[in-house]
């Protein structure tokens, strides 16, 4: 079976006493990414909200997957460092101070919709109690012939999302993105956006996150479904349930990963 599976993450920004708004600082937009022609064709950087949003090209194979993830958190944490003195903030939800929010482009989301893959119904514009709370998705870019797209992201739910909720500390995202289901459709096959970006900071964890990726593809090539598990898949990933998640994990040989 070939596939590719690509990524854009977005970064949080700090200079070690808070955090700090990317707006104004680097350049490129959704439709205008900024070329890094530097690391090669396919990466990009661009200014999403408060934070830095990056692109890598679409990746064969493991390896590649990894050496694409590092090289751009190496290069973006070296840029930042060297133009701003900041270094990159490794938590996914942060309530922004109202001083780094005080231009407009702080309070402009992203617009195109997603939809979820149980309902197959448009997920609502998610709205949080604390209006400066912001977030940072690790969303996962899947390239594949011959499957079903809505199938597939239901398999990542399981792969994914589920051992994530054991995983991945930065509960507070959940209260804007994160719920199981979530994709857009794409030429290519599917973006995959439950994940936050705790993944892409350690080796170990890119590894993972390609791992579970190819295994939920070959869970649905192999003509498996997982409806009959919607209720503990939602209720493990929707309300970070760790003791649903864990029964998944046994049941299915999910992986974890304590890095």
């Amino acid at each position: 079976m070939q596939f590719t599976i690509g990524a854009d993450p977005e970064v949080f920004v700090g200079d070690g006493v808070g955090v700090r708004s990317i707006i104004g600082k680097i350049g490129g937009t959704k439709e205008l990414p900024l070329p890094l022609l530097n690391l090669g064709e396919g990466f990009a950087v661009q200014e999403d909200n408060v934070a830095l949003e990056f692109n890598i090209p679409p990746s064969k194979h493991k390896a590649e997957f990894v050496a694409h993830i590092c090289k751009a958190t190496d290069f973006l944490g070296m840029m930042v460092q060297n133009m701003f003195g900041y270094q990159l903030v490794h938590d996914s939800a942060i309530s922004f101070p109202e001083a780094e929010l005080n231009v407009p482009a702080a309070h402009v989301f992203g617009c195109d919709p997603d939809y979820n893959a149980w309902t197959r119904a448009r997920n609502p514009r998610p709205k949080a109690k604390d209006k400066n709370l912001r977030s940072c998705g690790g969303h996962i870019h899947i390239g594949f012939d011959d499957l079903d797209p809505v199938e597939v992201v239901k398999a990542c739910d399981l792969f994914l999302s589920v051992p994530a909720s054991l995983m991945d500390k930065g509960e507070l995202r959940k209260q804007l993105y994160g719920k199981a289901g979530a994709f857009r459709k794409t030429v290519y096959g599917v973006e995959y956006r439950p994940l936050s970006n705790f993944w892409i900071f350690n080796q170990r964890l890119v590894e993972w996150a390609y791992d579970n990726t190819k295994r939920a593809l070959e869970a649905v090539a192999a003509g498996y479904t997982f409806d009959s598990e919607r209720e503990r898949i939602l209720r493990a990933v929707d309300d970070n349930d760790k003791v649903t998640a864990g029964g998944l994990v046994h049941d299915y040989g999910l992986e974890v990963v304590n890095a």
